[in-house]
């Protein structure tokens, strides 16, 4: 199957895909992860979140993308969901349907709505979310709050 949980043996394509992410989005200078706790956040024993990898069909050694993901709750609905934090397709892989069948099996492990962010200068990444029928959430602006910072 070309998308599986990913495996602590993973992490090297999972580090390397967060650097290229980055890297697409012009913040490649930002991107100060620690590998070791990025593997005891994802594979330890309390997981902070998850991540699906994608290969092209025909073969496993290649990991050409992936999903990295984490559970939320709704109050609202009075049900689980899921927050998509990192979709990436590597470049020779796009158009391929990976992104599609990782976003589907996403999807299929909650009851709940999945969502997520998209910068509003990638306007191949919109086009995509829309033909799935996704849709912006109008009237909410994203924070973000740095404990320790200004306050």
């Amino acid at each position: 199957m070309p998308v599986r949980d990913a495996v602590e043996a993973d992490l090297d394509e999972i580090c390397a895909m967060v650097r290229e992410l980055a890297a697409f989005e012009g913040a490649g200078d930002e991107v100060t992860l620690d590998v070791e706790d990025l593997r005891r956040h994802l594979f330890g024993p309390q997981p902070a979140a998850r991540v699906l990898v994608a290969h092209p069909a025909g073969g496993p050694g290649t990991v050409a993308g992936m999903a990295l993901w984490f559970p939320t709750y709704s109050t609202w609905l009075g049900r689980p969901g899921v927050w998509l934090e990192d979709l990436f397709i590597r470049p020779a892989h796009r158009r391929s349907g990976l992104a599609r069948e990782l976003l589907d099996v996403l999807a299929a492990t909650t009851e709940g709505r999945v969502e997520w962010s998209v910068l509003d200068w990638n306007l191949g990444a919109i086009a995509f979310y829309e033909r799935l029928g996704a849709r912006p959430v109008d009237g909410w602006t994203r924070y973000r709050w740095l404990p320790g910072s200004a306050g």
